[in-house]
C-alpha cells in the first residue's frame, strides 16, 4: 500500500451522524496555520457545531474548534477561526447548488491526516425529524442484538 493511500482518522463527527442524514461526501483540503497543524495532529479538535459555508466562490470551515497548541507561542492561532477548505471548482459548485435545496446543509464528518495533509470529509446533508433519528437508534439496536445472537450461536 503507498504513503498517500494511508488514512489516520484524527476525530468523527458522531453529532453530524446522528442529527442528519448524508447524501454526498467530498474530501478537502484545509488551509491551517504551523500551530493548527501540530494541535489537530495532536487530537485536539471539536468538530461538534461545526459547519461549511460557501462565500465569494470559496467554501469556509466555521464553529471547528481547535485548541492552541500547548508549545505554542504568542504567534499561536485563534481556537475557533474560519479555516478556508480546498476543493476543485467543479466541487465547489456542486456544493454551492447543493446548499441551495431547502433542508440541505453542508457539514464535516471527520478530519483525517493522508499523505501527511490534513484532510476533511465535506458531507452534504439534509436534516433528520424525530421520527428517523429513533428509527435509526432501533435499526441499531436489533443489529446489536442480531450480533449476539449469532456470537451465541456460533460458541455452542
Amino acid at each position: 500500500m503507498s504513503v498517500a493511500a494511508i488514512e489516520k482518522l484524527i476525530v468523527t463527527n458522531r453529532a453530524a451522524f446522528h442529527e442528519y442524514e448524508i447524501l454526498d461526501k467530498y474530501e478537502a483540503g484545509i488551509a491551517l496555520s504551523g500551530t493548527e497543524v501540530k494541535s489537530v495532529r495532536a487530537g485536539n479538535v471539536q468538530l461538534k457545531e461545526s459547519y461549511v459555508a460557501v462565500r465569494g466562490g470559496e467554501a469556509w470551515l466555521l464553529n471547528a474548534h481547535v485548541s492552541p497548541y500547548s508549545h505554542g507561542n504568542r504567534e499561536n492561532h485563534d481556537p475557533v477561526r474560519e479555516r478556508k477548505l480546498l476543493l476543485h471548482r467543479r466541487e465547489l459548485d456542486k456544493l454551492a447548488e447543493a446548499t441551495t435545496v431547502r433542508g440541505m446543509t453542508l457539514v464535516v464528518t471527520r478530519l483525517y491526516i493522508k499523505g501527511g495533509r490534513v484532510k476533511a470529509e465535506v458531507g452534504v446533508a439534509r436534516g433528520k425529524k424525530l421520527y428517523d433519528k429513533r428509527e435509526t437508534e432501533m435499526r441499531r439496536t436489533i443489529e446489536r442484538e442480531t450480533r449476539v445472537q449469532l456470537k451465541e450461536r456460533l460458541k455452542q
